[in-house]
């Protein structure tokens, strides 16, 4: 329901308000959200709300298993998550670059123009949220137009479907990592990697409750 943050057409209802309403009238008094796909969504509850983020568990897989360096550049698939991608960059001290489309709807993109440097590096694509991997998938084709060495994919949550397994498989991408937020049944052989976030949520709930710093998880000890 966080795809449904705001009313960009008629008869659209915002469930993300509605979720969030229904949470506060079950009885929560606080609520962890990691990388919540608006940050208007924190505004949605009458109750305070902590936004967590998953960075920290991919920047250290990123930097020790697929060797990301100051030669790599992390890319923004859309406008909406070049935030997320330029402090994966400015963390990871490596370059950035930004796809532009023209959607057509949710899915589908009629044209697409890459805004950056990629020949012959290693390209690491970041978005919050995926179901189907068609824009994945297309930054990746685009990627290696432009002459990219290797296309991995950077997904917080990915709610994979039956297509989503075929997109992937037909992709170029090396490699899609994403977080164990949600179940995940999609079984991609030798394309998925799952990361535990549990950890990350342990310790942010222990720091909650006895009265410290949540913002300090985040900070890059290497910064």
């Amino acid at each position: 329901y966080a795809r449904q943050d705001r009313k960009d057409r008629p008869r659209v209802p915002i469930t993300s308000k509605l979720v969030a309403n229904l949470l506060v009238s079950a009885g929560a008094n606080r609520i962890l959200g990691m990388d919540l796909h608006a940050q208007q969504i924190q505004g949605f509850f009458d109750i305070p709300v902590d936004h967590l983020y998953a960075f920290p568990v991919f920047i250290q897989y990123l930097r020790e298993v697929i060797k990301v360096d100051e030669e790599s550049v992390i890319v923004s698939p859309d406008s909406g998550s070049v935030k997320m991608a330029h402090s994966f960059a400015g963390r990871l001290n490596c370059g950035f670059a930004v796809i532009a489309k023209r959607r057509v709807n949710a899915t589908t993109v009629e044209s697409a123009h890459l805004v950056g440097d990629v020949d012959g590096r290693t390209c690491v694509i970041v978005d919050d949220l995926t179901s189907t991997a068609g824009t994945l998938c297309a930054a990746a084709d685009l990627l290696k137009r432009k002459g990219a060495a290797k296309v991995y994919a950077v997904v917080s949550h990915s709610l994979l479907t039956d297509k989503a397994r075929t997109n992937l498989l037909n992709s170029p991408i090396e490699q899609l990592i994403t977080t164990n937020t949600v179940p995940n049944t999609c079984h991609i052989e030798g394309k998925l990697k799952v990361l535990c976030v549990a950890p990350l949520l342990a310790e942010a709930i222990r720091r909650i409750h006895n009265g410290e710093s949540v913002s300090t998880l985040f900070r890059d000890p290497e910064q």
